[in-house]
């Protein structure tokens, strides 16, 4: 299958697209520049791979949590693809792409997106397995059950990998504002490694699980995806007040 990847869920712009010969990637840390040159890495993709988009046999995005923006355009851009040329669309969740490629870490990989107001969009993974709700939840309250699992790993896998483009912010906070008391009474901070090429996008890995997943295999053609999935509202929400 002929399959493009879009990845706008954070601030860095990725793309993947996989057909049965090769695989093609577009990447660009752009800041809030995405609408502006996601359709153009697009072309350029379809362009380098000599594939038409008539050629694509399904689209795929992230699903979220993510920017608010960022996924809104992602969404709309696969969605408009799949619609217009009649293909499947496959949404996967943001924070699974992110913690895909460290299945053969030896301990706990936490992706980690800024949700603002210091707080961060993560789960805690084990082995290729998600071991948590997704989160919405300062550092203090993250590594907290991150302790927690720790407390619950085998032996030798205690190590805590941070991924994922605002890995550095966390840790930062995580700084700032140590756990009291540390994490665990067999867990120094220490053990905490950050991932050197944390400011990534995840494209590929989307890429790889709407390849090697059943999503395509349903008829979902023509399907009208209600959008992204958020953890929080919106500050526009948030604020809103309804005059009596």
């Amino acid at each position: 299958m002929n399959i493009l990847a879009i990845d706008t869920a954070s601030s860095i712009l990725s793309l993947a697209l996989g057909t049965d010969t090769g695989r093609w990637y577009f990447e660009a840390d752009a800041g809030p520049g995405h609408s502006e040159i996601l359709m153009d890495g697009i072309d350029r993709l379809m362009n380098t791979a000599g594939l038409s988009p008539e050629g694509l046999d399904g689209t795929a995005c992230l699903k979220g949590p993510g920017s608010f923006t960022g996924l809104r355009i992602g969404f709309a851009a696969a969605k408009g693809l799949a619609l217009s040329l009649g293909i499947p669309l496959a949404a996967v969740p943001t924070l699974d792409c992110m913690a895909r490629p460290f299945s053969c870490w030896p301990g706990l990989v936490l992706p980690l997106l800024d949700a603002k107001k210091r707080r961060f969009f993560t789960a805690l993974y084990r082995g290729g397995r998600r071991l948590s709700d997704y989160l919405d939840a300062g550092p203090t309250e993250i590594m907290a059950a991150a302790a927690q699992a720790l407390a619950e790993a085998p032996a030798g896998e205690d190590l805590i990998l941070l991924t994922g483009p605002d890995a550095d912010l966390f840790k930062q906070r995580l700084d700032e504002n140590p756990v009291p008391g540390g994490l665990s009474p067999a867990f120094s901070e220490e053990k905490i490694r950050l991932n050197p090429e944390f400011r990534s996008g995840c494209a590929g890995s989307l890429l790889e699980i709407a390849k090697t997943s059943n999503m395509f295999d349903n008829d979902t053609v023509g399907t009208v995806f209600s959008g992204p999935e958020y953890l929080r509202k919106s500050d526009a929400e948030l604020l809103f007040r309804f005059d009596q």
